[in-house]
């Protein structure tokens, strides 16, 4: 049976807060006042402007408790009914316009119960407004209920007082058992979530993660939502305990409910038609359209989701983009793509730049007995299409995998692998270095692609987009070890285990390309950080680089930190201040990885420069002006493979007989794909090309001198 209960009428927009919730010496509105930050008079309203909004037929169930400032309009306030105490600013004869949508200044044919109102807002049929705090010159039309209630948290992970401890929102991600549960908050970067999904056997770090969320936000009742300067609201049904910026335009939505929605003038949000959220937060910049469903949930700052897309017991990553599909408790670190209706994202942490093709299912807990397995993705990772994997499943950074239903768990340790599952020979099969010999097009732009399309005005992590970093550089090292231990045929194929959870064998092709490559690529990556270094810094001499490189010689190891790359020992001193109370609260944490951004070129350098002695097996003095020239002659060759590769592999989409059946003109399929010759991201490394040589051979002239 549903309880209704029953009050005098005259009590409706009153005791919103229970009063043993109200300090001593404070009224219900203490909370209200202090989030009412205008500078607004207020003033009651005279004999004479009584007479006419009840002319225009207002009613209200006290006159006295309504308060307006001084250049308040009566005539632009009708059929509207008021309750409890409300305060309305500046109504000037204007009407207001945003995308056609056309509003009178006022408040019209709406009820409304103990709200503020900023200067010139445009209120009309708002069937249910409580309890909130308007900005200036807010547009809001057509609207069921937009209420607060004296226990709102807007989506943080928080209880207010006298709340049961069971009613606290948690996230439950990378793991549906919820085994690595973490509070959502307002203001919660990927590499929060990640250290705290992550070190689940270190309970004070917990604690302490805990307590920095806790300490963000009040537990008192009695704050009112808030709707920011400049926004829209027009044709929505609920908005319930909902706290939103500046400048959003909510259109369409059917339910929103405890949320945060940042906005602002640089950075807008929107929310479009057919879409009901729950318990999350909504980061600045964010588009959400056309039917998304989102529960338990964090959106970092311009991520997006469209098109039906469902996110579950999820943290969204920056500059991401998910539409159609269905992600369940994962974390997605930034610069995710996952557009299709049909793939699914399940139990999942994705290290991010990763992107799933269509009919991808990426975790099914159905070989388990518990649905408590995970997959776990370095950089770069992209299941192609109808790719079905199974949990527990690990890859190193930069894996793709080919067509296909994997039978089993997978353990990929080598990067940029082509993984296939070769159903006819029943057999496993990795080419690893696949990107460097068939796809360079893809994995350059890309990197390319993901630094262009970082919206972030606030970029408190740093995130790291090029594909060779001392996170995959360490990789490729592991790779050289595994792969100099097998013994591959005279076709270069060699068979192994321990790559997936079966009894068959593995094969592993094209094994002396591989090794050849990946300490080519090393050298590059070291030569090409020192390069940088010696330009940067503008050096005359070798002596002047030299005495600036570590004298270590011990290569470092790196962890990913939510798309920030830093040294595992900073990441072990991070969680020994955090534990002995040297960091103190969140923002303290997010001070670190500015301060590791500020570091980590100088940190790269050193990586760089340790794995440049250990891949050619010298020590420090033996690295010398003629062996360094000798290594940028070499890394002009392969800059110069590279381009070539990132011509020849676009090519081949031109060249294939299959492509251009459907064209009868080589014009025609220039008109609709583009030439060749006028592709602009090729263009631009041919021309990145030429300024290296001439950067190269500028220095190499001041070495010699």
């Amino acid at each position: 049976m549903n309880i209704i209960k029953k009050h005098p009428v005259n009590k409706l927009g009153y005791n919103f807060v229970e009063e043993k919730y109200i300090p001593e010496g404070k009224d219900e509105y203490y909370l209200r006042n202090s989030q009412n930050t205008g500078n607004t008079v207020y003033r009651k309203l005279t004999s004479q402007e009584i007479e006419v909004l009840v002319h225009n037929r207002n009613t209200s169930d006290n006159w006295d408790l309504i308060f307006v400032s001084s250049f308040f309009n009566a005539e632009l306030v009708k059929n509207c009914k008021f309750y409890g105490l409300v305060r309305i600013g500046n109504l000037q004869p204007l009407y207001l316009e945003f995308h056609n949508l056309r509003m009178p200044v006022g408040l019209y044919n709406s009820t409304i119960i103990s709200c503020d109102f900023g200067d010139n807002i445009c209120i009309d049929n708002v069937n249910y407004l409580s309890h909130y705090i308007i900005g200036n010159e807010v547009m809001i039309a057509n609207v069921n209920e937009i209420a607060a209630t004296e226990k709102a948290k807007f989506g943080n992970g928080i209880i207010t007082e006298g709340e049961e401890e069971d009613t606290r929102v948690w996230m439950e991600l990378c793991n549906e058992n919820g085994g690595r549960k973490v509070l959502p908050f307002d203001g919660m970067l990927p590499g929060d979530a990640y250290l705290w999904s992550k070190y689940r056997t270190d309970e004070i770090l917990l604690d302490k993660f805990k307590e920095f969320t806790l300490q963000k936000f009040d537990s008192r009742r009695g704050y009112y939502g808030k709707i920011g300067d400049r926004t829209v609201i027009k044709n929505c049904r609920i908005l319930k305990d909902v706290l939103i910026g500046t400048d959003a335009y909510l259109k369409g939505a059917n339910k929103l409910k405890n949320l945060t929605i940042n906005s602002d003038a640089e950075r807008t949000s929107q929310i479009g038609e057919g879409c009901e959220m729950v318990n999350g937060i909504v980061g600045y910049g964010c588009r959400i359209f056309y039917g998304v469903k989102a529960v338990r949930f964090v959106m970092a700052s311009h991520s997006q989701l469209k098109y039906g897309a469902r996110l579950l017991n999820s943290y969204l990553g920056n500059n991401s983009t998910i539409s159609c599909c269905e992600v369940l408790n994962s974390l997605i670190f930034p610069a995710h793509e996952q557009h299709h209706n049909n793939s699914f994202l399940c139990a999942s942490l994705l290290m991010g730049q990763s992107n799933m093709a269509a009919g991808a299912t990426i975790g099914s807990n159905h070989n388990s007995r518990s649905p408590d397995g995970e997959i776990i993705a370095g950089r770069g990772f992209w299941p192609g299409l109808c790719v079905s994997l199974k949990h527990n499943s690990k890859f190193a950074s930069f894996i793709i995998l080919a067509k296909g239903d994997f039978p089993a768990e997978l353990n990929i340790p080598i990067p940029f692998s082509l993984v296939s599952n070769d159903v006819a020979r029943d057999t496993l099969v990795i080419m690893p270095g696949y990107w460097f010999m068939y796809n360079m097009y893809a994995l350059e732009r890309n990197a390319w692609k993901y630094a262009d399309r970082d919206r972030r005005t606030d970029k408190i992590q740093q995130l790291e987009y090029d594909y060779l970093a001392p996170d995959t550089i360490n990789e490729l090292f592991d790779a050289l070890k595994l792969l100099n231990t097998l013994e591959p045929n005279e076709e270069g194929i060699a068979e192994t285990s321990g790559f997936e959870n079966t009894s068959r064998a593995t094969e592993i092709i094209k094994v002396p390309q591989a090794v050849t490559l990946f300490a080519e690529l090393i050298r590059y990556y070291g030569t090409m950080q020192l390069l940088h270094h010696f330009v940067n810094n503008k050096f005359s001499s070798f002596d002047a680089l030299k005495k600036t490189l570590s004298a270590k010689i011990q290569r470092s190891q790196w962890l990913n930190i939510g798309g920030q790359l830093m040294q595992q020992g900073e990441v072990e001193a991070l969680k020994r201040n955090i534990k002995s109370g040297k960091i103190k609260s969140w923002e303290e944490v997010h001070a670190y990885y500015i301060n590791q951004g500020e570091n980590y070129l100088k940190d790269k350098l050193y990586h760089a420069y340790t794995s440049l002695l250990e891949i050619l097996s010298i020590t420090p003095r033996q690295f010398t002006a003629d062996f360094f020239i000798d290594l940028l002659q070499k890394a002009v060759e392969t800059k110069s493979w590279m381009c070539k590769e990132i011509y020849e592999s676009r090519a081949k989409d031109y060249s294939n007989p299959f492509r251009k059946m459907v064209y009868d003109t080589r014009e025609e399929m220039n008109k609709v794909v583009g030439s060749l010759e006028d592709n602009s991201f090729i263009q631009q490394q041919t021309g990145k090309l030429d300024e290296f040589k001439k950067q190269v051979k500028s220095v190499i002239k001041k070495l010699k001198s």
